[in-house]
C-alpha cells in the first residue's frame, strides 16, 4: 500500500486455469487423444498454442456412474470431449424436472435481502479483492438414482470416447438442447467456449466439423421442433432434411455497425419476385416491409419461430401465379431454414385447412402502432427480454428506483435512468438481457455468461479482468466498467503498471433477490417495469 492506494495485480487473460489440478502429464494425454491427436500443434501461434488452450481453457472431470453433466434448457459456457468411458444423450421428451435437479442460483432469502439495507459498503465500487478467484458455476452435477428405471422410461443414445458435444449451445449463446449423463465411470475434458473458439481459428478441420454438425443437427432438431411437419412420420425427416436449406443473412457481429450508426440490413426478400420456398426464423430477427411512395413501411418483425411467405407459395402450389406481397431484410442476422415447396405439398398442405394459410404469416406479431414499431425495430430494443421501461408521465424522478437498485449491489447502482424516449416512453440505460447477448463475444475468461437458472446474462466480478470487450460490445451502452476500491474506499492499482483496476458492471436482474428486480419493486407509482417486447409492446398505448 502506497499513498492511499492498494497494489494488486492485474488479472491477465490466463493468469487463472480454468482447471488449475491440470498437469503436464494430463495435457500429454489430452494432446495423444481424439479430437486432438490429429490436429497440427504447428498450426497454432505461440501466443495461443494448443498445449496452453488446454491448459488454461480446460479442466478434466471425473464423472461416476448418474451423474448428469447437462440439463436440458440450462445455458451453458462450454463444451465436452469424452477422454474415456461414453455418455448417454438423452432423446424425445427429456427428463422430468425432478430428476434433473435444476441448480440453486444461490438467491437470498428474504430476511438477507432486508439485512442489505445495512451491510453495503459506503465506498464507491468497494471489493473484497478476490480478483482471481476461478469461476466454477456452470455445472453442478445431479445424481440419477436409479440408472436401470432412466434406460426403461426414457430413450437414450450413447456417445462414445472422442466425441465433442455441447459444443453447439456453448458457440451459438443457446440453451442446451438435451440433457447428458454418464452411464460408467468417464474421464471428460470441459472446455470453455473461447478455448473452442481458439482452436476452431487455427485448426479448419476441427471447424469444418463443428460448422457441419451444426447445421445438420441444428436444421433437424428445428424441423422436428416446428409444427409444420407435425403429421410427417420419423422416417420422412431424412428426406426433410437432405431437401432443406440452412442459411444465414447478414453479419454474426451486426452490433459493430450499430455502433458506428449504420443500418444495415440485407435483403433476403423482395416485394414482386417469385417464391421459392417457405421461410423458417431459427435465430435473430427480421423486418417485414412495402413500399409506400418512395420509401418504405414496415410491417412487422419475425423472430425464431416465424414463417414468412406462407400463402404466396401455398397459392404457387395450387397452379396459381404467386408472388411475394413485401420484402424481408436481415436485422443484424438472422439464421433462416428454406423449405422447398415440394415438401409443403407432401407433408404440409394435406393436413392443413384453407383458413390456415393466411394465419400463418406474421400471426404473433400483429402491427398496431407503425411509429413504435418503426422505433423499437431501428433501435434494435426488440433484441431485449427484460427492458426497463419507464413511463415519463407517471414518473416523479425521485429515483427511488436507483436507490433501490443500490441498496441490492452493495452501494453501487447498476443502470442509469436516463435512455432513448419515444413519447412518453423511455428505454433506460439498462441491461436489457438479450435474446442475442452479443456482450459475451469476445469475453477472454468467460466473467459474462448467461446464469445457468434463469438465462440472466451476468457477470462474475471475480474473474472479470476489465479488459471492456463487453461493454465495446454491447450495442446500448448497458455495461460500465468501473474503477474498484478495497473496503476502505482505497483505490486498487495494478503494482506494475500503477494503472487502476478495473471491472464491468451492469444490471443482473437482481437475479438472487427473492423479489425480483429491486427497481421494479420500488417505484411508488407503478411509473417502471420489465418489458420483453417480443410478448408486450407497452409502446402500441400511445
Amino acid at each position: 500500500m502506497a499513498n492511499g492506494i492498494k497494489l494488486v495485480d492485474r488479472p491477465k487473460r490466463w493468469q487463472t486455469p480454468f482447471g488449475p489440478d491440470m498437469s503436464d502429464v494430463d495435457i500429454d494425454r489430452i494432446l495423444a487423444s481424439k479430437p486432438f491427436s490429429s490436429m497440427d500443434q504447428d498450426k497454432f501461434p505461440a501466443s495461443t498454442s494448443l498445449r496452453d488452450i488446454i491448459r488454461f481453457d480446460a479442466r478434466i472431470i471425473r464423472a461416476e456412474p448418474g451423474q448428469i453433466i447437462l440439463r436440458e434448457g440450462e445455458y451453458g459456457n462450454s463444451a465436452f470431449a469424452i477422454l474415456s468411458g461414453q455418455v448417454q444423450i438423452v432423446l424425445g421428451d427429456g427428463l422430468p424436472p425432478n430428476l434433473l435437479g435444476r441448480s440453486d442460483d444461490k438467491g437470498k432469502s428474504y430476511a438477507q435481502a432486508f439485512a442489505q439495507l445495512w451491510q453495503n459498503n459506503k465506498h464507491a465500487e468497494a471489493r473484497k479483492l478476490q480478483v482471481n478467484t476461478a469461476t466454477d458455476s456452470e455445472n453442478q452435477f445431479v445424481v440419477l438414482k436409479d440408472l436401470n428405471q432412466v434406460f426403461n422410461d426414457y430413450k437414450c443414445a450413447p456417445l462414445p470416447a472422442g466425441q465433442l458435444f455441447g459444443e453447439l449451445a456453448a458457440l451459438g449463446r443457446m440453451p442446451r438442447t438435451a440433457s447428458v449423463f454418464v452411464d460408467q465411470p468417464t474421464k471428460l475434458l470441459e472446455i470453455r467456449w473461447q478455448g473452442i473458439r481458439e482452436i476452431s481459428r487455427f485448426n479448419a478441420e476441427f471447424k469444418q466439423a463443428i460448422d457441419t454438425k451444426y447445421r445438420e443437427n441444428a436444421l433437424r432438431q428445428h424441423l422436428q421442433a416446428t409444427d409444420l411437419f407435425t403429421h410427417a412420420p420419423d422416417e420422412a425427416f431424412e428426406e426433410i432434411v437432405a431437401s432443406t436449406l440452412f442459411e444465414t443473412h447478414g453479419s454474426f457481429d451486426w452490433y459493430l455497425d450499430y455502433k458506428s450508426g449504420k443500418r444495415t440490413e440485407p435483403v433476403i426478400a423482395s416485394e414482386g419476385d417469385y417464391p421459392d420456398g417457405l421461410l423458417l426464423v431459427r435465430a435473430g430477427f427480421a423486418r417485414v416491409y412495402r413500399s409506400l411512395g418512395s420509401g418504405q413501411q414496415t410491417l412487422t418483425y419475425l423472430s425464431a419461430g416465424d414463417l414468412y411467405g406462407f400463402h404466396e407459395v401455398y397459392d404457387q402450389s395450387q397452379g396459381k401465379e404467386s408472388r411475394l406481397e413485401t420484402s424481408l431484410s436481415a436485422l443484424g442476422y438472422v439464421d433462416l431454414i428454406r423449405i422447398p415447396l415440394p415438401l409443403l405439398e407432401k407433408y404440409v398442405f394435406p393436413h392443413m385447412t384453407p383458413p390456415e394459410f393466411r394465419l400463418r404469416d406474421h400471426k404473433n406479431k400483429p402491427l398496431e402502432n407503425n411509429l413504435a414499431e418503426d422505433w423499437l425495430v431501428y433501435n434494435r430494443f426488440i433484441n431485449a427480454t427484460a427492458a426497463m421501461v419507464i413511463d415519463l408521465d407517471s414518473c416523479v424522478r425521485c429515483d427511488d428506483c436507483v436507490r433501490a437498485c443500490a441498496s441490492t449491489h452493495d452501494g453501487n447502482p447498476r443502470f442509469k435512468r436516463h435512455g432513448k424516449v419515444f413519447d412518453n416512453w423511455m428505454v433506460t440505460n439498462a441491461c436489457m438481457h438479450c435474446i442475442d447477448p452479443v456482450c459475451m463475444i469476445g469475453c477472454p475468461t468467460g466473467a459474462i455468461h448467461r446464469s445457468a437458472q434463469g438465462g440472466e446474462v451476468i457477470i462474475n466480478d471475480d474473474t472479470c479482468i476489465g479488459c471492456g470487450t463487453c461493454a465495446a460490445s454491447c450495442p446500448y451502452d448497458n455495461i460500465t466498467v468501473v474503477e474498484i476500491a478495497d473496503g476502505a474506499g482505497r483505490a486498487v492499482v495494478d503494482p506494475v503498471s500503477h494503472k487502476p483496476i478495473q471491472k464491468a458492471t451492469k444490471c443482473d436482474l437482481c437475479h438472487t433477490n427473492p423479489g425480483g428486480p429491486a427497481c421494479v419493486q420500488a417505484c411508488p407509482h407503478d411509473a417502471l417495469f420489465r418489458v420483453d417486447f417480443d410478448t408486450i409492446n407497452p409502446l402500441n398505448k400511445v
